[in-house]
């Protein structure tokens, strides 16, 4: 028996086959020559790259070093305590630009070299993601590492063959070994992902109402903040939105400040507000804002069909003339609030009732949004059996859920294992509720948000304000 093994793998070789052969590679001497340039030029490389990569560190380490040199030890410390002082006052005159133009960027190349470079190679080969071929050890690449005032990005050159399933399967793996409790995968282009691993949660305390426009706004209205401290937008017009989760979880809020955000809008003509209010709890307590109001099964399945009418005849209208729907007080955008559909759909006993409340929703849900009428609604149970239309609805919000599975069920297959883990949200009101994982039809990357929360002190200053007048509710 021939057996070829590469490098010093065959000293460990112990044969019990009998007559057997193993060929031994010859080692060829390397010249001294080849091995000292090769170590010049990769400390030269090495050098270079460093250089590129944090100009400003490699700055701040040379610039003392020259002064010494060219002006003395003395010119060398004034001119260090000088630019210390310098950005001490600018650090505390301007803390929010310092921080954007020095600190982050200080912050991020102290976490490069001191977590991330120096636990990179571990951490890759217990996470598995890192292949021994041939005797030899392959890593993905540790490209940059940009701090965020809530995170820290750290962008990955993945080895070829790898795919970003791989890395969502260690995502735990990855958040703990680099001492952060949680990491999120993004797939920036083939090949290239970045590694988002939160350092601060700006989502944890409760956000208060936010302010009444006084433009109007239809497409999108202000909802809450993004986990990065944005303000958040929820798009309303031409889409439908299903948001989904466990009691306590916030729903009200994502409602109430929708609805809030439309006001100016529903005052100047552009925008009516339709109100399915089944579990009289909710929105009974603001119902004089809403142009239409229905809390009975048999009122809301009327209303729903006043909503296919409406949907029919601009679509009639529209047929041949436009494609698409734009606000005017002629045909103003209708936005049907649910507030719990389970009740209408699951939990309906009357047969004829139930079936009529489904086709009016797979209706609308199908054709309304080319003509200006959406829906929004909230469900606590995410099964298929609950609501078999819920693939309808092109944009999905997931608040706290009970099980890691009901992830999947709302925001669709894998949205768990790029980052949305909606189950790991706390019960804690305090903490939890209106926070939710958003997955829109044009970016299905789900993000973090929190919607405000809109109190009854809210709802009756709104309904002092912006109460409809007249029939219809």
């Amino acid at each position: 028996m021939l057996r070829k093994l590469p490098g010093d793998y065959t000293r460990d070789i112990v044969s019990t086959v009998p007559n057997s052969v193993v060929f031994r590679p010859v080692v060829l001497k390397t010249p001294a020559i080849f091995t000292i340039v090769s170590i010049v030029f990769r400390a030269v490389a090495g050098l270079v790259r460093i250089v590129w990569r944090h100009p400003v560190a490699c700055l701040v380490v040379v610039a003392p070093l020259a002064l010494g040199v060219l002006y003395g030890w003395r010119f060398a410390l004034v001119a260090v305590v000088a630019t210390v002082s310098t950005l001490a006052g600018w650090r505390l005159a301007e803390p929010v630009t310092f921080s954007a133009s020095v600190g982050l960027r200080l912050r991020a190349w102290w976490r490069w070299m001191w977590t991330y470079r120096r636990h990179w190679q571990p951490v890759m080969v217990v996470s598995g993601l890192a292949a021994h071929i041939g005797g030899r050890e392959y890593l993905p690449r540790l490209l940059k590492v940009t701090r965020t005032p809530t995170a820290d990005i750290v962008r990955v050159r993945m080895l070829s063959g790898q795919s970003v399933t791989e890395w969502q399967d260690r995502a735990d793996n990855l958040a703990h070994g680099f001492a952060d409790a949680q990491c999120r995968i993004k797939l920036d282009q083939p090949g290239r992902i970045s590694l988002v691993l939160p350092h601060r949660d700006l989502l944890a305390a409760p956000i208060p109402a936010l302010p009444i426009l006084r433009d109007a706004q239809v497409s999108a209205v202000a909802i809450g903040l993004h986990e990065d401290g944005s303000s958040y937008r929820l798009k309303l017009h031409g889409t439908h939105v299903l948001v989904a989760g466990a009691t306590g979880a916030g729903k009200g809020s994502w409602l109430w400040s929708a609805i809030r955000g439309l006001l100016p809008a529903r005052r100047a003509g552009l925008v009516e507000i339709w109100a399915l209010d089944p579990k009289l709890m909710e929105l009974s307590y603001g119902r004089d804002l809403f142009d239409h109001y229905a809390a009975t099964p048999e009122a809301c399945v009327e209303l729903l069909e006043m909503a296919v009418k409406v949907m029919q005849e601009r679509a009639g209208r529209f047929a041949g003339v436009q494609r698409n729907h734009v606000p005017t007080v002629h045909d103003p955008f209708v936005l049907v609030v649910v507030d719990e559909v389970a009740f209408l759909t699951a939990y309906q006993t009357d047969r004829k009732l139930k079936e009529r409340i489904t086709a009016a929703l797979a209706t609308l849900t199908t054709q309304g949004r080319a003509v200006g009428v959406g829906i929004l609604a909230a469900l606590q149970d995410p099964r298929k059996e609950v609501l078999n239309i819920r693939n309808l609805f092109p944009d999905k919000i997931a608040l706290r859920l009970d099980e890691p599975s009901q992830v999947d069920l709302v925001l669709g297959d894998g949205a768990r294992d790029r980052g949305a883990l909606a189950d790991q949200i706390s019960s804690s009101p305090m903490i939890g509720a209106g926070v939710g994982y958003v997955r829109l039809e044009a970016a299905p990357e789900p993000v973090r948000v929190r919607a405000a929360y809109v109190s009854d002190v809210d709802i009756r200053a709104m309904v002092a304000e912006f109460a409809v007048v007249g029939e219809g509710r």
